[in-house]
């Protein structure tokens, strides 16, 4: 009988979000048709803008202190008018990059993201509202463009790029810009602009950094000449594990609309053997002059291995996603949910909680009767906390009867700070350290959050 009814309630709950799912699709669509804008979940053919011979009394007042630049000018500003632009990612990079390319007069702007506007969001993807939250990113960015210059013409894509979609959808604009935040899609943006022929405008930010640079412009390089080799999954940090100031990608997005325009307009990049790296802490900004374009490159080279676009998740061994990832580096049995964990606490068993995130992390939330030491502490080996650990193990040693091992916890954010602490853990020696069982506790502090404790934060 409870088994059953388990059965029903999540049949109910999958309904539920069926539902939900059809109604955020509705109201895309009524404010798609509300503005004139069709938000396309397909690739389809664009018919060739149409080239401007001479500009509008309202194009002159509207563009007219950036038509007073000598290195623009009238001419300059008809090249924009028969520009088009992929921005792919709305996010961080796309918003400021969008808003400027719009502003100086862009002919068309494509807008492609396949996620939706969340609260956390707001801090540096300004061209969303609190009011927009739920609602396709690449819809309400070309809704904020539409209200900024509605002489540009803005084509909304709420879709995945992929292997599939990438080549067919870039060689329909005439520039192509990187604003994703995934190593996937970063290497298949690469080699669909390659084997297009398009240049390729990339920039990244993370916590206090941002880098830009112009690929397979002008004989230059492209990504794969100066990354071969991806990248293992578990060295990669994103926004979503690593943080960041709203403002730095800001600067970046504003650095990659300006590489765009020069580009646009004929005055060309400088940027195309460079790699521009901005530092926030310091307010400074260096280049590093690039290797050349590489004859032995798999995509650009001389005799190229790669003819058509590939399975780029299997070959990166990640996912195409700026969610946080989540890392399978142990066995089932090293493992417990939270839900077993909640039923340890319930039964007051004795164990030791071992949180091991960053202390910034555990500033915002934390539960109260952790042990925090940082995964980076452990894996220094640092001796204040390595003693900590071992006067621990030993207070809940002497809470348990016989020889039994004591039940040490390891907990982080998602999960994944918490299995290679495991990993290091089991590695460690010590009159205490080497006579304990380490679990963790999968999918940490927001697994908590949704399955126990809905009113713990999350972040």
């Amino acid at each position: 009988m409870a088994q059953e009814a388990r059965c029903l309630k999540a049949q109910l709950e999958e309904k539920e979000k069926e539902i939900a799912a059809l109604k955020n699709k509705l109201a895309q669509l009524e404010k798609c048709h509300a503005s004139g804008l069709e938000l396309y979940e397909k690739v389809t053919p664009l018919t060739p803008l149409k080239a401007k011979t001479a500009l509008s009394n309202e194009d002159i007042m509207r563009y007219s202190r950036q038509l007073l630049l000598p290195e623009l000018g009238v001419q300059g500003q008809l090249n924009l008018s028969k520009t088009s632009v992929l921005i792919v990612g709305c996010g961080g990079l796309g918003c400021p990059l969008a808003q400027y390319l719009a502003a100086a007069g862009i002919g068309r702007l494509g807008l492609l993201d396949y996620d939706e506007v969340e609260l956390s969001n707001l801090h540096r993807q300004v061209l969303h509202g609190e009011e927009n939250q739920d609602q396709a990113k690449a819809l309400s960015a070309a809704n904020s463009v539409k209200r900024l210059n509605s002489t540009v013409e803005c084509i909304p894509y709420h879709l995945q790029l992929s292997s599939e979609n990438a080549l067919q959808l870039i060689k329909q604009y005439d520039i192509v810009a990187d604003c994703s935040d995934n190593v996937p899609t970063r290497y298949l943006v690469n080699d669909a602009c390659v084997l297009s022929g398009k240049p390729l405008v990339s920039a990244s930010a993370l916590r206090m950094e941002g880098q830009l640079t112009v690929y397979n412009y002008c004989g230059g390089p492209c990504y794969r000449c100066l990354y071969p080799v991806p990248p293992p999954p578990e060295t990669v940090t994103n926004c979503s594990d690593g943080g960041v100031l709203g403002v730095v990608p800001g600067i970046m997005g504003c650095f990659q609309a300006l590489e765009v325009l020069k580009i646009a307009s004929g005055q060309g990049s400088s940027c195309g053997q460079q790699l521009v790296m901005f530092d926030a802490l310091d307010t400074r900004f260096r280049s590093i002059k690039l290797r050349p374009k590489q004859a032995g490159c798999a995509v650009c080279g001389e005799n190229p291995s790669v003819s058509q676009l590939m399975d780029y998740e299997a070959f990166c061994g990640s996912a195409a996603t700026d969610k946080c990832r989540k890392l399978n580096l142990l066995s089932k049995d090293q493992r417990i949910t939270v839900q077993d964990y909640k039923s340890i606490m319930d039964n007051a068993e004795p164990h030791l909680l071992l949180d091991v995130r960053p202390p910034v992390e555990v500033d915002i939330c934390h539960l109260p009767f952790s042990l925090n030491i940082p995964l980076s502490s452990l894996e220094e080996r640092k001796s204040e906390h390595m003693q900590l650990l071992q006067e621990r193990i030993s207070q809940l040693k002497q809470q348990m009867e016989g020889d039994c091992r004591p039940p040490v916890y390891v907990i982080c954010k998602l999960g994944n700070l918490s299995q290679k602490a495991v990993q290091v853990v089991e590695k460690m020696s010590g009159s205490e350290v080497d006579r304990i069982t380490v679990k963790d506790i999968s999918g940490g502090l927001m697994a908590w959050a949704k399955r126990i404790d809905p009113t713990f934060p999350q972040y």
